[in-house]
């Protein structure tokens, strides 16, 4: 899992956000924030489905 799906599980699910202020928290489209947290709560449920771990890369790419 990488920093972006982290963060959007983190604004989505923990924070509470809607799409539209965490998109924007994160400066980027809704619809590509979408497909971000998606693939994120796939990871999760496919980890807890089928008992495997989540490798989570904490380095922000945008930081690089």
């Amino acid at each position: 899992m990488n920093y972006d799906e982290l963060e959007s599980l983190r604004l989505a699910d923990f924070e509470k956000l809607s799409h539209e202020d965490s998109a924007a928290h994160m400066k980027i489209s809704r619809a590509t924030f979408g497909r971000i947290l998606e693939n994120a709560r796939f990871i999760v449920s496919d980890a807890i489905l089928n008992g495997k771990a989540i490798q989570i890369e904490l380095l922000n790419n945008k930081e690089k």
